[in-house]
């Protein structure tokens, strides 16, 4: 019976060791796919950000040669006139 109890704990080890290896291998898969997600959405954002960087040079380069002010500059001034008139009264 000594033997068979030997054999028992053997196959025991042997499908707890198989058991272990298929779960890291599993989690290594895994760990991989999010990681290479993971890279993935950083370039995507990296090429987002390029691309506003240039957009906004653009913007700056086309302000920059019409020489006007902004239109947000334009604005506020438009909302400054009436306070100082509504100040003087």
């Amino acid at each position: 019976m000594d033997g068979q109890d030997s054999d028992d704990t053997k196959q025991s080890t042997a499908d707890m060791t198989v058991f272990v290896q298929n779960l890291l291998q599993q989690m290594q898969s895994r760990f991989q796919a999010m990681s290479d997600s993971i890279i993935t959405k950083i370039d995507e954002m990296g090429s987002r950000i390029e691309e506003l960087e240039q957009s906004i040079n653009e913007l700056k380069a086309e302000m920059g040669q019409e020489g006007s002010p902004s239109p947000s500059a334009a604005s506020k001034s438009k909302l400054e006139e009436p306070k100082s008139t509504g100040d003087s009264a």
